[in-house]
């Protein structure tokens, strides 16, 4: 795959477009979209390596469908390799779709002929570990020649309507165009930017370790509740997971101690268990905090940056790549100068409302955990819920990301929705055809109409006449994020004159 050569650093106004803070997965993909445009773009970041810590253990179908529109999806596949339990009573487990606050969501009763599911294949869809996509990603963005700067941290920064001044470590200043910061939930760029950053201080901490268990036949498989918190054991050997109740660590970045799990695990599980070895550990708490805005003038706000809770159902990694997706090709656009006014402004309009919704996902959940006679029996109610084809179904739609839609104005069935995962006559998928990073206009009949629509957006927007009989529509138009911008069923054009305008610009 090619893009457009950067100029050399330094020839124009600003040494670079745009400064990502952050080399985690989240900045990357940022990264890889904005190079797929042509942008120049820096990342700097302030560890040497990738992160390897104990963080997200899955991939959700609307991250795994955003990696496959770019080509990544089988590369990041490659590298998931779950590993059946092997513990006691490994029996025990039944198939699920995931967790709800540690209550076990079925995967039997899922209707997998929802429409939010059809066709998209199970929402569980890949088990990899973020260091994992951290690694696939750091790989496309040196393919497509994206400056990766590690063991270099941002100071300081100025920002005017012209423009930003960053200052990096030793002293170095570097002219952009646009700040964005992926930099984590403390981030320094919402810190200096001024974002105001509310929410609900944690609560509880949760550890998880990878290591030697002593005595590990005496703790139950899977997510246990007691009176004094949560436990998990599994599902691979030696893995251990505790919550706990009584508030937040009095310091969360000290390494997890072999001492420490075992006190952990022994005053949850209430079991005469020995922890000998940690390998791997992280501490996490249930602060739940979102920046009010995620722009303000020429600084973003991307991923943790922009919202921080708990690890709970996963959300964190996914959430944070829906933000990568959603702003890559419109701080694109207004870079490359074709944006139609207000573009940039809908990044925190889409997105704001979904990371709402993931802290609310996240705080019922701890809930649904605490151990007095309410939770107990808010429990039991959830449990019941989770159990049913309504509950299940629910729940798959939710940790999928399948259920996010934007209110887009069109009245068609799949306006707002992410384009579903079309197979076509000539044995590619619709997926194949987005690599680009482009806005596609998909013509499934053959209508003359919509190539003269298309030709005035030439190196914005591809045509693709295609056939399959995956959908009823005619004609689709999808944003590089992959959300429907304007669909018809029935032949017609109307309102696509419209949506062009308001996507891609007059």
């Amino acid at each position: 795959m090619t893009v457009d050569a950067p100029p050399p650093p330094g020839t124009g106004p600003t040494d670079y477009d745009v400064l990502v803070a952050g080399a985690g997965p989240v900045g990357l993909m940022l990264a890889t979209e904005l190079r797929l445009a042509g942008v120049r773009v820096l990342v700097v970041e302030r560890r040497t390596e990738i992160d390897t810590a104990l963080k997200a253990g899955a991939v959700n179908t609307a991250s795994a469908e955003a990696f496959d529109r770019r080509g990544l999806l089988a590369a990041v596949a490659a590298l998931a390799a779950p590993q059946p339990f092997q513990g006691a009573g490994a029996g025990k487990l039944p198939p699920s779709v995931g967790h709800f606050g540690g209550i076990q969501v079925p995967a039997g009763p899922v209707d997998l002929a929802d429409p939010d599911l059809r066709g998209r294949g199970p929402a569980w869809y890949v088990q990899a570990v973020q260091a994992d996509v951290e690694r696939v990603l750091d790989e496309r963005a040196a393919e497509l020649g994206v400056e990766v700067r590690r063991g270099v941290e941002v100071r300081g920064f100025d920002a005017t309507d012209a423009g930003v001044t960053v200052q990096l470590d030793g002293g170095d200043d570097v002219r952009v165009a646009w700040l964005v910061g992926c930099d984590g939930g403390r981030s320094l760029v919402r810190r200096h930017g001024g974002f105001d950053f509310p929410g609900t201080d944690p609560g509880i901490t949760f550890r998880q370790a990878v290591g030697t268990v002593e005595g590990a036949e005496a703790l139950e498989p899977g997510w246990q509740h007691t009176a004094t918190g949560v436990y998990v054991y599994g599902p691979k050997p030696g893995r251990v997971r505790t919550v706990e109740l009584d508030g937040p660590p009095a310091d969360r970045e000290a390494p997890v101690t072999a001492a420490e799990m075992e006190a952990s695990l022994r005053r949850v599980s209430g079991a005469d268990v020995r922890v000998t070895e940690v390998t791997a550990g992280t501490r996490f708490t249930d602060n739940a905090r979102q920046a009010t805005e995620y722009r303000r003038g020429r600084v973003l706000l991307c991923g943790d940056a922009a919202h921080v809770h708990s690890p709970f159902s996963g959300q964190g990694l996914n959430l944070g790549i829906g933000d990568a997706v959603n702003l890559g090709w419109k701080l694109a656009a207004t870079v490359r100068g074709w944006a139609p006014d207000g573009l940039l402004d809908t990044y925190t309009a889409e997105r704001h409302p979904i990371g709402a919704w993931v802290l609310d996902w996240t705080r019922a959940q701890v809930g649904v955990m605490r151990g007095d006679a309410y939770s107990s029996a808010l429990r039991g109610v959830v449990t019941d819920f989770l159990g049913t084809r309504d509950g299940a179904t629910y729940y798959a739609r939710r940790v999928s990301g399948l259920w996010q839609r934007h209110d887009l104005g069109d009245g068609h069935p799949l306006a707002g929705a992410t384009v579903p995962a079309l197979r076509l006559t000539d044995g590619s998928r619709l997926a194949d055809h987005a690599h680009h990073g482009r806005t596609l206009l998909v013509d499934l009949t053959g209508d003359d109409r919509l190539a003269a629509l298309a030709a005035p957006y030439t190196g914005r927007l591809d045509l693709l006449n295609a056939h399959t009989e995956d959908t009823e529509a005619t004609a689709l138009l999808v944003r590089p994020d992959g959300f429907v911008a304007w669909a018809s069923s029935d032949g017609s054009t109307t309102g696509l004159t419209t949506a062009l305008n308001r996507w891609l610009g007059a």
